[in-house]
């Protein structure tokens, strides 16, 4: 999930595709050949910040590829995520779509995109290259897509190297502050937070504009739920109800905590970074969000000391694998490619990945060093081993990322009642599922 992505009139998609085309030029020499000759170029695309721990890793892939591939140029660009997700459809039925990027996994996205024919198969590659082996079975979930683009059966079109899960940030520093314990359930989490209240102290960072707000909806949405639900909700093996819990007690919950003083009303214009930000410069007790963060947290944050536990009492966390690596139709240079993905997963890159705050799939864990990052690499095989994961709530249907982001915005700032969210979700979900079944 991660992840941000706004709805744009086709004229404006249009000028932006323009600017991502114009951003990535075109060398002119790459072709077919250059693949099984190990010459070319391979044109590789990602979003991942350069001190995040996905950021090290594949920076040094890239040497590592390039000390095996000395006749390869790597044209390397690192994008916004909204100008990949706006725009992506587009650049990949282009004859300027890249060898090799990140793409964010999920039927609303990289379903969506092998469903038009966009992205290679790669499950013969898969068999090859034995990623499979180290791939558990919920972390192919999000790499395999039927010809409608549902995930978890079918062809190989992404392959993951990372984790992903959704956690609490807190800043133990205030916790200390204030007197407050780790929670360990949900009761104690409000009693946490009704300590900073009565101490004016706003105890949940939030960001309406992107992504956090769907994520708290739904872990609360979680802490009533059931693995039956999770199949329901994101792979239609049954009916979803709107109008009961546990989606109806994660709406209701959600504005509660915004009547009660937990969440700012003003954050229901902010984004992603800015609660971020916040949390970095240590304004922010809480923060709800992904193990995305841990990275750039580890870096950034010098003047206090922080931690994360998982939401309280929740036997289920949104969580998947990370973002896939797909290779567009339109490649150029596939075998180059695949060499890359293949690094990507070997244990040393896995390692530095790990050592930076990353979730890896197949790193030497005797070589991670700081306690905080193998505690983060704990909680994550402690949850994909309970059958945990849950994926992301944006993930069912195409275009339900923006349905979410609206309805968290109004929960935020008060515009509608979690019963008129609630009815604008379901509309939006079942009109989804449908057209998907409908083909």
């Amino acid at each position: 999930m991660r992840f941000p992505r706004t709805m744009i009139s086709a004229g404006a998609a249009i000028v932006s595709l323009a600017l991502v085309l114009a951003g990535c030029g075109s060398s002119g020499d790459d072709n077919d050949s250059g693949s099984d000759t190990g010459t070319g170029t391979l044109k590789l695309w990602h979003y991942e910040s350069a001190n995040g721990a996905m950021g090290k890793a594949w920076d040094k892939a890239i040497e590592v590829f390039k000390t095996e591939h000395p006749g390869v140029t790597v044209q390397f660009e690192r994008k916004a995520f909204e100008q990949i997700q706006q725009n992506a459809s587009m650049i990949l039925a282009s004859d300027q779509a890249p060898d090799l990027m990140e793409y964010n996994k999920g039927n609303a996205t990289a379903g969506l995109l092998s469903s038009k024919g966009l992205l290679t198969d790669l499950s013969d590659e898969v068999a090859k290259r034995g990623w499979d082996k180290v791939l558990s079975p919920s972390l192919q979930t999000t790499a395999r897509y039927d010809d409608k683009g549902v995930m978890g059966s079918g062809n190989w079109f992404g392959v993951p190297n990372y984790g992903e899960y959704v956690m609490v940030y807190y800043n133990k520093a205030l916790f200390k502050q204030y007197g407050v314990a780790v929670p360990k359930t949900l009761d104690e989490m409000t009693a946490a937070m009704d300590t900073f209240v009565a101490k004016k102290v706003t105890p949940l960072g939030m960001a309406g504009a992107e992504y956090p707000a769907g994520q708290l909806y739904y872990e609360l949405a979680l802490s009533k739920a059931d693995r039956s639900f999770v199949d329901n909700y994101q792979l239609y093996k049954g009916s979803v109800d709107f109008k009961a819990d546990p989606l109806k007690y994660g709406a209701d919950t959600f504005r509660d905590w915004v009547q009660k003083g937990y969440i700012s009303k003003q954050s229901a214009s902010l984004k992603a970074e800015d609660m971020g930000t916040a949390f970095i410069a240590g304004k922010t007790p809480m923060i709800v969000s992904g193990s995305w963060w841990y990275g750039r947290f580890a870096t950034e944050i010098k003047k206090f000391d922080w931690g994360t536990f998982l939401f309280p009492g929740n036997k289920l966390n949104a969580g998947s694998s990370g973002n896939l690596w797909v290779v567009p139709e339109q490649s150029k240079n596939k075998k180059l490619a695949y060499d890359f993905i293949d690094i990507t997963m070997r244990p040393e890159i896995q390692t530095i990945m790990a050592n930076n705050g990353g979730v890896p799939v197949k790193a030497d864990l005797a070589k991670v060093t700081d306690p905080k990052n193998k505690e983060l690499i704990a909680n994550f095989d402690a949850i994909t081993k309970a059958d945990g994961l849950a994926f992301y709530p944006d993930w069912p249907v195409p275009g339900y990322y923006d349905v979410l982001v609206a309805g968290g915005q109004s929960l935020i700032n008060g515009s509608k009642n979690p019963d008129q969210v609630l009815a604008e979700l379901g509309k939006a979900y079942d009109q989804g599922v449908q057209e998907i079944k409908n083909g």
